[in-house]
């Protein structure tokens, strides 16, 4: 049997096929295309109409395979969303999480609800472009998006309902609103009424694997193909790579490594403890009613931010190229906190690591070597960071971090990790999201028992790259530094 993933990242996406053969499973990517923003004046949007031109394209390249996938699911990004009026029309392009018109608006909201009452009600992490915010920022414009809206669609959700006309919203991408309250199993209707959005904008709240309708009729015959069942992944992306992380048994950490890096466990219940509030971790919804306790770390954006810098200076580097000059760069020479506020917004990396360097009294990098193990060398710090202190919050001792996510064609990444943490990492598969949605949709389907099965699965299916510490010593002296010099809580 042939299904469908479309995987839907914050730069690029991509159309697999998945087959089992011989209880393996065999995936073919048929499609990719970028997901580049686009300016529009003084906002920064996604181009929503391009990303459903490139479903369509899926099916059709499906099509002239000769392939009848007998389901498809969407995954993407978290956060965004679309407005539509009454008559299902979109009422805008969605924004992108990176734009800045969510800036303050995080403090406008804790005056009217406390940031430990959010957390008490939502257990998720505070970023300033989470959901909440972007919706309090066009409440506190009087934006007629907001006025003339009838229902509210994350970005999965919207381009399955133009694929099926059928609205329902996800379960996992819910959750990373900080508006769904998972105490109460759905909108918390409290928190909206206080930072003045209606409930009635919110539909109901669907589980991975459910049944979320078929093509329409219109699309089947545009494109010249039959109908296809539309099924829930895991629609965010981090919470289908989790699906697909190919541990033996529960009480594992994962980090999904891409353009963010999402670290953490799989926990039955969420963790809402004021250890956690202070920490600002968060926790993610799951497949199987499960949850994802984790902290999201600033990830390759840096790297792929400062990769764009030196083009527009028409300097064109190869990932590969960059890894290599890095290898050759002083080791542990200037570290930053990949997290510092400084290195969120899009635009010139370079002078922004420089100013952080210069600000924490380091060596300040030059070269693009040195920048780019810099980058490297402070995320597996920060790796380290978060790992510890997931294991304190969830009470588990981890013997090895599984890492997923095309992160993990990166090898130094992968080995400094390893020398970070002092334990080791075991990486694969790389496609994990779309892996991990293709899992889903076979639970749905009853090819798989249960997600178990689908983890054995894929352990047998993709190898396993294990990568050892070494160098505990001067790793062990970064990482003192790494904490002083990027201030974080002990």
């Amino acid at each position: 049997m042939t299904i469908l993933a479309y995987d839907l990242g914050a730069s690029s996406g991509r159309a697999l096929l998945g087959r089992l053969t011989d209880r393996k499973i065999e995936v073919e990517e048929i499609h990719r295309f970028p997901n580049d923003p686009v300016q529009a004046g003084s906002r920064l949007h996604w181009d929503i109409l391009r990303l459903l031109h490139e479903l369509k394209q899926g099916l059709l390249k499906a099509k002239h395979k000769g392939e009848q996938p007998q389901s498809l699911a969407i995954d993407s990004w978290a956060v965004d969303f679309g407005l539509l009026a009454k008559n299902g029309e979109l009422l805008g392009n969605p924004c992108h999480y990176r734009d800045h018109y969510t800036d303050g608006m995080m403090d406008k909201v804790f005056a009217k609800v406390s940031q430990g009452d959010i957390f008490a009600r939502t257990g998720i992490q505070f970023l300033p472009f989470n959901t909440i915010y972007q919706l309090a920022a066009l409440k506190e414009a009087d934006s007629p998006l907001l006025q003339n809206a009838d229902r509210f669609l994350m970005i999965p959700d919207l381009l399955r309902y133009y694929l099926t006309g059928e609205m329902v919203n996800e379960f996992t991408n819910a959750t990373t609103t900080q508006l769904y309250n998972p105490l109460q199993g759905g909108w918390d209707g409290d928190l909206l009424a206080a930072i003045g959005i209606p409930e009635k904008l919110f539909g109901p709240v669907v589980h991975p694997g459910t049944a979320a309708g078929q093509l329409q009729p219109s699309l089947c015959r545009e494109l010249g193909i039959d109908p296809v069942p539309v099924i829930t992944a895991a629609e965010h992306d981090t919470g289908s790579a989790v699906a697909a992380v190919p541990a033996p048994g529960p009480g594992f950490a994962y980090l999904s490594c891409g353009t963010w890096s999402l670290m953490g466990t799989e926990v039955t219940k969420p963790v809402m403890t004021e250890q956690a509030l202070r920490l600002n971790f968060t926790n993610e919804g799951g497949v199987n009613h499960t949850y994802r306790l984790l902290k999201n770390i600033m990830g390759l954006w840096i790297l792929q931010e400062m990769k764009r810098e030196w083009e527009r200076q028409g300097v064109n580097y190869t990932f590969p190229e960059l890894v290599a000059l890095a290898k050759d760069a002083d080791r542990l020479t200037s570290l930053i906190d990949p997290d510092d506020p400084l290195f969120l917004h899009a635009g010139d990396m370079c002078p922004r690591i420089q100013a952080y360097c210069r600000r924490t009294g380091q060596r300040q990098p030059e070269q693009a070597g040195e920048f780019v193990r810099c980058i490297l060398e402070s995320l597996a710090l920060k790796y380290r960071y978060v790992l510890e202190w997931t294991e304190q919050l969830s009470g588990q001792r981890f013997e090895g971090l599984h890492m997923v996510g095309g992160g993990i064609q990166n090898e130094l990444l992968c080995q400094w990790t390893a020398d970070a943490i002092g334990k080791p990492v075991w990486t694969g598969p790389a496609e994990g999201s779309a892996i991990g949605n293709l899992a889903v949709q076979w639970i749905a389907s009853g090819d798989f028992a249960d997600l178990q099965e689908a983890r054995r699965v894929i352990r047998d299916s993709f190898p396993v790259g294990v990568y050892e510490p070494f160098d505990r010593e001067r790793w062990e002296e970064a990482y003192g530094r790494f904490l002083l010099l990027a201030s974080l809580p002990t």
